[in-house]
């Protein structure tokens, strides 16, 4: 009898030893990984990494800000450390400074102008990603004064792409939260955002969902050519010179295909949506890709206005150089 109570207890000491075992084992990885358990960065938090390292940058200081072990940088899609290009090369931030939060994917995004050493102002966008409240990565899109154009018979681009920063400080996307009423789904958001990039690799307006009087800046420039209609809302009314329409497929005819598509911000409070990929031309045409960052403001489930900053790569150029498309986008040679 005794001997049966002993292996009993026994037995039940055995499991008990197991579960604190692994109850400790738990706790361990609790205070060693504090940011596997709660480490969610709330439109306050992204807002603050984000000004901390736009403030470490301007100040040239990289040790000013939070970076992951892996931190990784580009900028137009060239790899950048820590201290180079941009880190010696801003001076402030510009007239133009807008904030994007995606608490989903933890990115935060800024689009605006910079000012530099040169003493001009780039058209930018940047997207931080955010792991344990540290920056994770850092994807710039910087457009300058005499940066390359789209080349052969591209007319007023052909040399050098569009750059005009005062005008889009004086029209600049409207800062905005959207009543929850009137918000769209983050999947509606990134399917109207996506609308615009299948309509122009199917070279048809009619796919795109948007308003008519819908405007884009492309780096400052006003790309929207088609006369507005009469009745535009006040947001857009009477400040793109009456030229507008992002449907316009006049602009269309030297696009390809719209490739290596992402939606990494999808800002639901702001209905904003930030579209990144390549535009590709047609086989065998001596003009370049460009890379781009696009911004769409969408109202009332449509797209409303489109702000862009891009920049054209050399055809051998490594991009969007960003998972999952990390290597070179198959381009193939001009004609001889």
């Amino acid at each position: 009898m005794s001997a049966r109570i002993g292996a009993r207890t026994s037995g039940d000491s055995s499991k008990i030893l197991l579960v604190l075992r692994t109850l400790l084992a738990a706790a361990t990885c609790a205070v060693l990984i504090p940011g596997a358990f709660a480490s969610d960065c709330d439109r306050s938090c992204l807002r603050n990494v984000l000004d901390q390292y736009l403030s470490a940058v301007v100040q040239h200081n990289p040790s000013a800000v939070p970076l992951t072990p892996g931190y990784r940088q580009t900028e137009n899609a060239v790899i950048r450390r820590p201290g180079q290009g941009i880190w010696q090369t801003a001076k402030a931030l510009g007239k133009v400074q807008r904030r994007y939060f995606d608490t989903v994917t933890e990115n935060v995004a800024f689009f605006g102008t910079l000012e530099e050493t040169s003493g001009n102002a780039a058209v930018v966008t940047l997207r931080l990603k955010v792991s344990d409240r540290k920056v994770a990565e850092a994807e710039w899109y910087l457009a300058r004064k005499g940066d390359p154009g789209i080349g052969v018979g591209a007319g007023a681009q052909a040399d050098n792409s569009f750059w005009d920063p005062e005008y889009l400080a004086a029209h600049q996307p409207m800062e905005r939260i959207v009543p929850k009423s009137e918000r769209v789904s983050r999947e509606d958001l990134i399917s109207i955002t996506n609308s615009y990039f299948d309509s122009l690799s199917a070279h048809d307006g009619h796919v795109m969902i948007a308003h008519p009087g819908c405007v884009r800046l492309e780096n400052g420039v006003s790309t929207t050519q088609r006369d507005a209609p009469a009745n535009l809302p006040p947001t857009t009314a009477g400040i793109f010179n009456g030229k507008t329409d992002c449907m316009n497929e006049r602009a269309m005819t030297n696009i390809f295909a719209v490739v290596a598509r992402r939606f990494p911000v999808v800002d639901e409070e702001a209905g904003t949506v930030l579209g990144l990929g390549v535009f590709l031309r047609k086989p065998g045409v001596a003009m370049r890709r460009n890379q781009f960052s696009e911004w769409f403001v969408i109202d009332q489930g449509k797209i409303r206005a489109i702000y862009s900053s891009m920049f054209y790569p050399d055809q051998d150029a490594l991009v969007p150089n960003w998972p999952p498309y990390n290597g070179n986008w198959p381009v193939l040679p001009a004609p001889k």
